[in-house]
């Protein structure tokens, strides 16, 4: 059976949980300017576009957005995310077996991420995980981030890989309308951060473990070589 050359990873929701910590951090900046804290489980839905989305749509579920507010929130949030990036945050079961497996069998491992480069490759090297990935871009290593294809294609081509041989995995419509637009067959994990049914994200593949997923790429190849 054949896997895909290049597997791109989303990170946040697809690769590690990381909801706690986006959490405090979002909720330290908000209390420090008077607003009121925001659930985890309403953080976990807005998530995906990057700490300025995250951040706007915190003072819009606090009482409003305004300009000078994101501004002031902004490093506040930022610093203090830094600071505490892997306090709480980890991987969902069964990740590193299934990225070693694949390391294994001489398969390319990228991250394709809307959060900020810096911050995802802090992320990495603070889960010890820096060595089994070739290119790592951010939602700020382009002037174009998710669901724009060109982010997914330059992760892939930054890992040395090419489309026609490439997979995505993600857990949001970012990544699959990026997956799609860049003819890339894209899985969706169950476990993530979708504030939408991950049923109707589009997915070539769902999968609910780690465990699924590369029976799930063997099966996207077995396809496209039909195809």
């Amino acid at each position: 059976m054949t896997l895909p050359a290049t597997i791109v990873f989303d990170l946040d929701g697809t690769l590690v949980d990381t909801g706690p910590d986006l959490t405090t951090a979002l909720n330290h900046a908000l209390v420090t300017l008077g607003r009121e804290p925001v659930p985890e489980a309403d953080v976990r839905d807005m998530v995906g576009s990057g700490a300025l989305k995250l951040i706007e749509r915190g003072l819009a579920r606090t009482g409003g957005e305004a300009r000078e507010l994101t501004a002031a929130m902004m490093p506040l949030f930022l610093e203090y995310y830094a600071a505490h990036i892997a306090d709480l945050s980890r991987p969902y079961p069964g990740v590193a077996a299934a990225l070693d497996a694949l390391l294994a069998a001489e398969c390319r491992l990228a991250i394709c991420t809307n959060k900020n480069e810096r911050l995802a490759r802090q992320l990495i090297e603070a889960l010890g995980w820096a060595h089994r990935f070739s290119a790592i871009l951010g939602g700020d290593s382009l002037p174009v981030r998710k669901p724009d294809p060109e982010h997914l294609l330059a992760t892939i081509r930054a890992a040395g890989g090419e489309a026609h041989s490439a997979a995505f995995v993600g857990d949001t419509h970012f990544d699959t309308q990026a997956g799609h637009a860049a003819g890339v067959p894209t899985v969706a994990v169950r476990f993530g951060f979708s504030a939408e049914s991950v049923d109707d994200l589009g997915a070539d593949a769902l999968i609910a473990h780690y465990d699924e997923l590369i029976p799930a790429l063997h099966a996207l190849m077995e396809a496209r070589a039909v195809a």
